[in-house]
């Protein structure tokens, strides 16, 4: 036998035993460093001396082992996983479902057979670091909620999705399938696992758009310090379970890993058991599957305490969808293409232009509630008419002209648009006249622009009684006009000359 087919043990002892062969160590010094008695060092090195390297190689070397299995039940085992039903089966679920039919093979075994036989191979992924997180210590202490979007009746029927809830501490599942993953399948599943176990402390879910809101917070939002929630979130807060949003799938690794192991296990399940609808999978789940899944991949947590709560009493109210709308002047209240008109009962609450909440429940029932407070209200069928306030005409009456001596037509008003016109072309004239500065007076005009006075006479200083000293102003007539003149001139006196002493 050539030397390289040799273990590392017998390479150390050909050494050993061509140090004994140049005399340079004894048998004895020989047997020590080999880590075997006098005895079987005389074995060893005779039949070194009888057969050479090949002395040293292990007798079984390349004989069958003692506990192999029977040719026959590796062909048959072999032939059984051609048959179309396990061709997909991987060497695990392969030999739990050979133990089944009575055939016994580990599935490490199996492994090496479909490996040998080129039905297998081994698939090595690119890794990337991630930090490992210890599980929660407590039965409850934290749930992993996930949709998993496989065919899962592989053609059967149209895809749909398994939502899959996972106790953190001890790999307890609960899965049930729905259409789509929505709001309300995570409500109905989150409700049979409370139903089942209870209330866990937190959720570790996903950045899906059910469990994170994407909108931008209003402005009350902003002002309140809140962001905008999804109405899973807002149940949850209401019901006291924190909810964590994963980063990436490996975050929660622990659901992925087994949405992973129902993909290959449940599909091949419902397949052997001839299933192909929602219901009677997620009564196969139910009763069957589930039970003997958890009994076989739950692990035992590392504290006995399940810390689990109850569930509040308005479970229905809280998983619920709810909405915020103002009360109308009209004390109706609109809400997806729907609108309610409140009692008048709750007159006293003045919920005129104040917020209501708007519930629908699950089961389509639908509730006003204000600060806690349920509403009585009744459907209408359509929006409501609003009364429209006709315009306001002036009472219809006879419009008679004033009389001859009415206040209106004294002093020259009232006399028509004729006197009007003839008034307005004599008004031009007397301007043109002042702005030419043609008086009869005699007098330059102002500097400041005002006519001269109208005294002709130029060289006399004095000034009778009757006529105070100052300049004339045209105006327009007013209070104080001349009746019959279009244009009035105003006198502007003078200030009083002041004595030249002081007595």
């Amino acid at each position: 036998m050539e030397t390289l087919n040799m273990s590392q043990k017998e390479r150390a002892r050909l050494v050993i035993l061509a140090g004994v062969k140049a005399a340079e160590l004894t048998l004895v010094a020989a047997a020590d460093l080999m880590g075997v008695c006098y005895r079987q060092a005389k074995r060893v090195w005779r039949r070194y001396q009888d057969q050479g390297d090949a002395g040293l190689v292990h007798r079984l070397r390349g004989q069958p082992g003692a506990r192999r299995k029977p040719p026959a039940l590796r062909a048959q085992v072999l032939a059984r996983y051609e048959d179309q039903r396990y061709a997909d089966f991987g060497p695990t679920l392969m030999s739990e479902h050979l133990a089944r039919e009575g055939l016994e093979v580990d599935h490490d075994t199996l492994r090496r057979w479909l490996l040998a036989e080129g039905k297998w191979a081994v698939r090595r992924r690119r890794q990337q670091h991630r930090q490992w997180r210890e599980r929660k210590p407590c039965f409850g202490a934290m749930g992993q909620l996930d949709g998993s979007h496989h065919d899962w009746f592989e053609g059967r029927r149209a895809p749909c999705v398994l939502m899959v809830m996972v106790d953190d501490a001890t790999n307890r599942v609960w899965a049930r399938f729905f259409e789509e993953e929505t709001t309300r399948a995570s409500y109905d599943v989150l409700e049979r696992w409370v139903k089942k176990h209870g209330l866990p402390g937190s959720l570790y879910v996903d950045r899906d758009s059910i469990y994170r809101c994407e909108g931008q917070p209003s402005v009350a939002e902003q002002l309140a310090g809140k962001a905008p929630q999804t109405q899973f979130e807002r149940a949850m807060e209401q019901l006291g379970v924190e909810l964590i949003l994963a980063h990436s799938p490996q975050a929660k690794g622990r659901v992925e890993r087994m949405n992973g192991a129902l993909q290959d296990r449940l599909v091949k399940e419902l397949r052997r058991a001839g299933i192909s609808d929602l219901e009677r999978a997620n009564r196969f789940l139910e009763e069957t599957y589930l039970r003997a899944f958890n009994r076989r991949f739950a692990r035992t947590p590392a504290s006995p305490l399940d810390v689990h709560r109850a569930g509040p009493r308005n479970w229905d109210e809280i998983l619920s969808w709810e909405a915020a709308r103002v009360v109308q002047r009209d004390w109706t209240v609109a809400c997806g293409g729907k609108w309610y008109q409140l009692d008048r009962q709750h007159e006293a609450l003045s919920l005129v232009s104040r917020k209501v909440i708007v519930r629908t429940l699950r089961d389509g029932r639908e509730q006003l509630v204000y600060r806690g407070t349920k509403l009585k209200w009744r459907g209408l069928p359509g929006r409501p008419e609003r009364a429209k306030t006709p315009p306001r005409k002036a009472p219809a009456r006879a419009i008679q002209p004033p009389a001859a001596g009415h206040p209106w037509r004294r002093m020259g008003a009232g006399v028509g648009g004729a006197y009007w016109r003839g008034s307005k072309a004599r008004g031009r004239a007397v301007r043109a006249a002042v702005r030419l500065g043609v008086r009869d007076s005699g007098r330059p005009p102002l500097r400041s622009g005002l006519p001269p006075s109208r005294n002709p006479s130029r060289g006399n200083r004095t000034k009778s009684n009757n006529q105070p000293r100052g300049h004339f102003l045209l105006t327009r007539r007013s209070r104080n006009q001349e009746v019959g003149a279009d244009w009035v001139v105003w006198k502007r006196p003078m200030p009083p000359r002041l004595p030249s002493r002081l007595h």
